[in-house]
């Protein structure tokens, strides 16, 4: 057995004390900032709407994050590769904290009325929305969203537990289950990402309606993920048993893949959002238009500016040098820009529906991320820290010791 195996054989159940550290700091402050989105519900009589847009962004922000993880985690299981096997426990362990985004949804359930008022009391005689009342009404979209949970979760539980058993027997019968399922998964994760997509962002304009809607939200969580396994990566390097794989040129190799899956993703997102605007501005249709129309008005159109500059030219620019994605510590602070940017795309697709008087960024706009992810964070942390961090039966790991 090679030095590096022994490493990775004696490390596999030792506790990093960072990620102790890390766990606290996270509940520490997900909790802080959890109570001050308490103080601004409680405060929030006046303008209740401020409150539900902003919570829901941020919700969406960190839930995107989650199931990007997820996702590509089933993509790693089908295609293989080393950025997968070194992400695995990650994106299982996050595919775990689903369940905790369902809870964390209550707010928005109790927000329907000012969030979706269009649909939730359609004006009298506008026979748009009557036929939509089959599926825009509260007690369809409260299932929905029982179901779509229902769903992630069922895939996240039954692959890690099919994960856990293959560490502890070998059988190759469970890889070729894992696969099978994580193909069909990602077919209803796009679906079922598809009508969220509809149901929790579309929704807040009932008369607008795009068909690349819901695949550039699967995009942008693919690209959030990416942006988010950098980061999480780089620290995990930094203790036993990643610290004993990820050197040398091996370290490089990963890092350069993972900033290449981020380029990717930047230019498949980018892709998505300027075919749908392209074919709705040349369609110039009224019940399409006026989406793009509150966007561009109000002070909206510097948001718009930004979002094409901050979210697609620079990180692009940025991801072209491959010296760039080869250092892990230039490329995560790429990756935090990037999830910044996610933020603000979510804001940018929200706000302007909820919000017709303009541009109007509030505390808790910044305070809501901070309280979810922090709760998450520490959730995700607890969940990562209860197995393993490397797949050590998984071939590709042998081969990784072997010639890495």
């Amino acid at each position: 057995m090679s030095t590096d195996a022994i490493l990775v054989a004696e490390a596999e159940f030792e506790p990093m004390a960072d990620l102790d550290a890390l766990q606290s700091r996270a509940w520490i402050v997900g909790a802080l900032a959890s109570a001050l989105i308490a103080v601004g519900y409680f405060t929030s009589g006046d303008d209740p709407k401020s409150f539900y847009s902003a919570y829901l962004v941020g919700w969406l922000t960190c839930l995107s994050i989650a199931l990007g993880l997820q996702a590509i985690g089933m993509l790693g299981h089908i295609s293989g590769g080393d950025w997968g096997v070194i992400l695995r426990r990650v994106s299982e362990a996050a595919g775990r904290t689903l369940p905790f985004f369902a809870l964390a949804a209550i707010p928005i359930a109790l927000g329907l009325d000012e969030l979706y008022e269009t649909w939730m009391s359609p004006a009298a005689g506008d026979h748009l929305l009557e036929h939509k009342q089959a599926y825009l009404n509260p007690t369809g979209f409260l299932i929905r969203g029982a179901v779509y949970f229902a769903v992630w979760s069922t895939l996240a539980f039954v692959l890690s537990g099919w994960s856990r058993r293959y560490d502890e027997t070998g059988d190759p019968a469970l890889r070729d289950k894992m696969k099978r399922l994580s193909a069909l998964g990602l077919i209803l994760h796009v679906l079922t990402c598809t009508l969220a997509s509809v149901d929790w962002i579309m929704s807040l304009d009932p008369y607008w309606f795009s068909s690349l809607f819901g695949l550039a939200f699967v995009a942008g969580q693919a690209l959030a993920a990416f942006a988010f396994a950098v980061i999480a990566v780089l620290f995990l390097s930094r203790g036993k048993p990643l610290s004993a794989l990820l050197r040398g040129r091996f370290a490089l190799k990963i890092f350069h893949d993972y900033g290449k899956l981020m380029l990717a993703g930047v230019m498949f997102w980018a892709y998505l959002m300027i075919s749908q605007y392209l074919i709705i501005w040349s369609g110039n249709l009224p019940e399409e238009i006026t989406w793009y129309i509150d966007r561009n008005s109000s002070g909206w159109q510097a948001i718009t500016l930004l979002l094409s500059l901050a979210h697609f030219a620079l990180p692009f620019l940025l991801l072209l040098s491959a010296d760039l994605k080869k250092n892990a510590r230039l490329l995560a602070l790429v990756a935090l820009w990037v999830l910044a940017m996610r933020w603000l795309d979510f804001y940018w697709q929200v706000a302007p529906s909820v919000h017709h008087q303009g541009v109007a960024f509030g505390w808790l706009d910044a305070v809501v991320p901070i309280g979810l992810g922090g709760l998450w964070l520490g959730l995700l942390v607890s969940t990562l820290k209860s197995r393993a961090i490397v797949p050590r039966r998984d071939p590709a790991l042998e081969e990784i010791l072997a010639h890495g």
